[in-house]
């Protein structure tokens, strides 16, 4: 009896394992801190960086260690916490180191105002509900300005264009050589339309000039 798996099989395992190869790996705390809970050290920290969006270990290690200390739940971090702001970074893909810090601090005021809303809803008095409602408006305030100032940072460092082929139509004019444009297009009007809303203003000022001629002659 042929015990091997068909090529099916082994398609899905294959695709098993490199999927769980690139994904983000866990950390795991201890007595003596936490540390990357992978069997390669080297491939679990490159792993580890590149969720992070970060270039080297020195910076994987600091924004580490910033969520970390976010992830404080009971005055202790919180493995769960960990892993979703781990995931969340991930997903949102940052990629230089000013986005890194950015998307770290975007996951981590979403905790802090997720915690806020636990304690709104759990308040045992005006006080605290007026304490936990202050703080979770503050940070649902900041959540979108993040958003923003991300988009606007990419959107900064995106290429520009450069239209190189371009057809004018009978009547147009052309640029010769590559034009290159960031946000905005410029075009010139170049229509008929625009030709007929010109004219009567070009044969106004010469009728001016003509009668002013005219004017000075006679008094001559």
């Amino acid at each position: 009896m042929d015990t091997a798996p068909d090529l099916t099989t082994a398609t899905a395992i294959a695709a098993t394992g490199q999927t769980q190869a690139a994904a983000a790996p866990r950390i795991k705390f201890s007595s003596h801190g936490f540390c990357i809970d992978h069997p390669d050290p080297e491939l679990g920290a490159q792993l580890m960086a590149n969720a992070l969006g970060v270039a080297d270990r020195d910076a994987m290690d600091g924004i580490l260690r910033q969520l970390v200390k976010a992830s404080v739940s009971g005055g202790k971090p919180c493995e769960v916490n960990l892993a979703f702001m781990i995931s969340m970074v991930r997903s949102i893909g940052p990629r230089d180191s000013v986005e890194a810090m950015l998307v770290a601090q975007m996951v981590s005021v979403h905790v802090m105002a997720m915690r806020c809303a636990h304690h709104l809803a759990h308040a045992k008095d005006l006080a605290q509900h007026d304490s936990a409602a202050r703080a979770l408006g503050r940070l649902a305030r900041t959540f979108p300005a993040q958003i923003e100032a991300l988009n606007r940072h990419r959107s900064h460092s995106e290429p520009a264009i450069t239209v190189q082929n371009v057809k004018v139509e009978d009547g147009g004019n052309a640029i010769v050589g590559n034009v290159t444009q960031h946000a905005s297009v410029i075009v010139s009007d170049t229509s008929p339309a625009s030709a007929a809303r010109n004219a009567p203003k070009a044969a106004g000022s010469r009728r001016r000039r003509n009668s002013a001629d005219a004017a000075r002659d006679a008094q001559a």
